[in-house]
């Protein structure tokens, strides 16, 4: 008994061809040199089952080869990789930014339903510069969660089976990686194409979206009349301008007190709903010339002076003694307060100094003769 055959195997104009395929930059590695091969209609779209021009490519040294694994319109569909599937403006499963961007996926399942679906759809992209379920507006767990620079470890080759089983003897010229495999019931194992294209039961989503949930967030100050953001993390070359233009957007500023020599700054809102609102845009994401900067709330002034006069004035006032406790000691006597030991001073002989009589000298013979009695007037020869 033969198999039945869709559409898409005897209509041909849907088939597609195309001479660049929509990828990533993880996926074409880090080599500047990057050679392709091209296969015209040489697989079929793991999500609508259309045959389409295969890429294949090594993305660099000691990585495995990688080919593109749906077509171009699934991959406008969804903003998605054709070989990773992950969103090419966030670096992140196609579930996690559905759920961050509240999109709720039109696409068709069944196969009828889902080649005319492609075939509108094609028509329509051709005309359009944007995908068609790209959103504008980003949220701030897609700020967060995003990745700002490739992440090459995702292109590492697979686990030589051989070695596993011990029996690989190519050694280091072996272009599998020889380590032990994971725990074959860990949930990231069981992955396919279709799961992380519509965004359900996708592994690795799920175990981002928790780590998300458990992000600290920055707390409000229960004093309303705090309306000052701490910023620190600044370049040496930051101004007082360049933060202005940062935080403008966000209310009217007060005062901005730019401390250099501590590379910190404190912007001061006249309302204390644009700090909340800065405070809430900028926490953890914020960078400036090429330093993330830490974004915290102020600590209100009144208070700190308050706190200040309150321990002076404890210092000042003297505390009443508790009932049931002795009295305190009288104090120790003026003799006795430096001598720690209580050693009685030791009193110590005066001895008179014997008198000496100086002999005199002779005059020289220019000067005149003087005399010098031998002894000191009042005393006997």
């Amino acid at each position: 008994m033969s198999l039945s055959k869709t559409t898409n195997t005897y209509n041909r104009q849907n088939w597609e061809d195309s001479d660049f395929p929509i990828v990533c930059e993880t996926c074409l590695g880090d080599s500047p040199y990057l050679r392709m091969a091209k296969e015209k209609y040489g697989k079929e779209c793991e999500v609508c089952a259309r045959p389409f021009t295969v890429f294949r490519w090594c993305p660099g040294a000691r990585m495995r080869f990688k080919k593109t694994e749906i077509c171009q319109t699934c991959a406008r569909l969804r903003n998605a990789c054709q070989t990773c599937l992950l969103d090419l403006e966030y670096g992140l499963p196609l579930q996690v930014r559905d759920a961050a961007l509240k999109i709720k996926e039109q696409i068709p399942k069944s196969d009828v339903n889902k080649e005319y679906f492609v075939q509108n759809m094609d028509s329509e992209l051709a005309k359009m510069d944007e995908a068609g379920g790209k959103c504008q507006n980003a949220s701030d767990v897609l700020a967060k969660m995003a990745r700002k620079a490739p992440y090459y470890e995702r292109n590492r080759p697979h686990i030589c089976s051989f070695w596993v089983k011990g029996e690989c003897r190519r050694g280091e010229e072996c272009p599998y990686r020889h380590e032990r495999p994971t725990d074959p019931e860990d949930p990231l194992s069981n992955q396919n194409f279709k799961d992380r294209y519509y965004g359900v039961n996708d592994p690795v989503a799920e175990k981002m979206m928790n780590r998300a949930s458990e992000m600290p967030k920055l707390e409000k100050p229960e004093d309303q009349t705090i309306t000052t953001l701490y910023v620190g993390n600044l370049n040496d070359i930051t101004t007082e301008k360049d933060l202005r233009d940062v935080f403008y957007q966000y209310g009217e500023i007060r005062n901005i007190t730019h401390v250099a020599h501590q590379n910190c700054a404190f912007i001061q809102y006249t309302t204390r709903a644009a700090a909340e609102m800065a405070a809430e845009s900028t926490y953890g994401r914020l960078t400036l010339g090429g330093h993330k900067l830490n974004v915290r709330w102020g600590h209100a002034q009144a208070r700190k002076d308050k706190e200040t006069t309150s321990i002076a004035a404890m210092k000042e006032t003297k505390m009443k003694p508790s009932p049931g406790l002795p009295a305190p000691l009288p104090p120790l006597p003026t003799e006795l307060q430096n001598n720690f030991f209580n050693i009685a001073p030791q009193t110590v002989p005066v001895v008179a100094t014997p008198f000496i009589p100086v002999m005199p000298t002779l005059p020289h013979p220019s000067m005149p003769y003087m005399s010098t009695p031998l002894y000191p007037p009042g005393t006997s020869k």
